[in-house]
Formats: structure tokens, C-alpha cells, sequence
């Protein structure tokens, strides 16, 4: 399978599965991938998602053969930015549940991007961003024009894309681009331990404040305060700050349901 999907403790894992391909996608990947995003947002279950890569690579990004192919039949991209990396990118930013990326290794191009659209960036000491883009004569997909400012500012975006320089993960962490650095051996255990805590939280009010957040960043703040006010009263209505607003007055720790 090039995409395997496995839930434990309400954690939804992702895990691409073409190691010798260092994880580059294909179209029955970028389908499979597509499809388990779409089944982990859709399940009750599942309150938080685990994204990573098997073998070396957490994704190399479009596989170049295919697309090379693609380009001698005079295809073209053969439609795939459309159909299947913007769904993908909407489906984890979209989701009303946190997604966190396991990064193992290379991230390059639209694998890159994929990384950038996830909440949260546990990196291992050896991974490595890439915006590969321009390297072989490409603006960026995948959401990257619009993630990547947003997480490094306008000015260190273009830098990045232009120039397409690899990002070390020290180098990562100091421009924003991880939430954490881990070393390679305790990747795994730290991304999970994260993927499980986010499980156990308030699943409401976490999708609640993704939609705020996205709502915020092309907003003026009269609409802001707006939205913030729409979301509180319906996180406000939820079983879970029912729960959580009588064990903070009992001075219990809250257990969320995510209801």
C-alpha cells in the first residue's frame, strides 16, 4: 500500500509508503492520500491526525518520472495541481481536527508544502525543507504562497522559493518553520506523545480556532472579533466547556470528550 492508515488511542496515522521513491507521489498515491485525509476528518473516532513518511524521506514531493511522462505526452502537469494537491491541502487545513507532520527526513516541493499545511512540525535532527520549485522551472503548489509567508513572513518566503535553497532542521527552527526538533530516534515517540495529548483535548474548540485562525489572516478586525464571538458561543454550547468550566471551579483537572 502506498499510503497505510492505522488509528489507535484517536489517532488517525498517515503514513506514506514509498520508501525507495523517498515517498514521491503518484497519482494512485496522491488518491490514496487524499482518501485517508478525507476518512480521518469524517471519523468520529479519530481527534487528532498523524502525518509522516516510512523510510528516509517524509516526501520528496511530485514523482518526477511520472511527471516526466506526463510532459512527453505532451500532457503537461495532467491536471494534478487541481485535482489532487489542492484537495489534499484543503483537507488537512480544513479539517476540524489538529494534524500534526512527523517529519522524518527530505521534505521537497508540494512534500514540503504538505508539511507547511499541518498545525504542528515535529522535525528529526536530519530533515530538511527544500522548495524545489524553481530548481526545475516552477512557481510552488500546494498551498506554499500561502502557508509559507505566514509562517516565515513575506520577505523569507520569497527568499525560500526563489532561491530554493535546503532548509537544515536547525535552520527550520529558527525561522518558525518547526514546532519542535527532535533527535531521529525519538521522533516517532515525540510526535505521537503530541498526536495523543491533541486526541485528548477539545476537539470543538480546536477546529473552532483553525477556522478562526484562517478567518483572521485576510480579515480586518471588526471581522475578527466578529467570528471569535460566532465560534465561542458555539464551542460554548459543547458538552466538553460544560464539563471543563465545572472540573476548573472544583479545581479537578478537565477530561474532554470532544463533544
Amino acid at each position: 500500500m502506498s499510503v497505510i492508515y492505522d488509528v489507535d488511542e484517536a489517532v488517525a496515522t498517515i503514513t506514506l509508503n514509498r520508501p525507495d521513491a523517498m515517498n514521491s507521489l503518484t497519482v494512485s498515491m496522491k488518491e490514496d492520500l487524499l482518501g485517508a485525509l478525507r476518512r480521518a476528518a469524517g471519523d468520529r473516532a479519530v481527534r487528532a491526525v498523524l502525518l509522516t513518511g516510512a523510510g528516509r524521506a517524509f516526501c520528496a514531493g511530485q514523482d518526477l518520472r511520472e511527471h516526466a511522462d506526463n510532459l512527453e505526452a505532451g500532457r503537461g502537469l495532467a491536471g494534478t495541481v487541481r485535482a489532487h494537491y489542492n484537495p489534499i491541502v484543503l483537507s488537512v487545513t480544513t479539517m476540524d481536527k489538529p494534524v500534526v507532520a512527523a517529519v522524518n527526513g527530505v521534505a521537497a516541493g508540494a512534500g514540503a508544502s504538505l508539511a507547511f499545511a499541518c498545525d504542528f512540525r515535529i522535525l528529526a535532527e536530519n530533515a530538511k525543507f527544500s522548495m524545489a520549485f524553481s530548481g526545475i522551472g516552477l512557481a510552488p503548489d500546494s498551498g506554499a504562497s500561502w502557508t509559507l509567508q505566514r509562517l516565515v513572513g513575506p520577505a523569507r518566503a520569497r527568499e525560500l522559493l526563489l532561491l530554493g535553497d535546503v532548509v537544515d532542521a536547525a535552520r527550520a527552527a529558527e525561522l518558525g518553520l518547526a514546532t519542535r526538533v527532535v533527535p531521529a530516534d525519538r521522533l516517532a515517540e515525540a510526535a505521537r506523545e503530541l498526536a495523543v495529548r491533541l486526541a485528548q483535548g477539545p476537539t470543538v474548540a480546536y477546529g473552532a480556532t483553525k477556522r478562526a485562525l484562517d478567518h483572521a489572516a485576510s480579515r480586518s478586525l471588526p471581522d475578527a472579533l466578529e467570528r471569535e464571538a460566532e465560534l465561542q458561543d458555539e464551542c460554548a454550547r459543547t458538552a466538553d466547556h460544560a464539563a471543563a468550566t465545572k472540573a476548573f471551579l472544583n479545581k479537578e483537572r478537565p477530561r474532554f470528550e470532544g463533544r
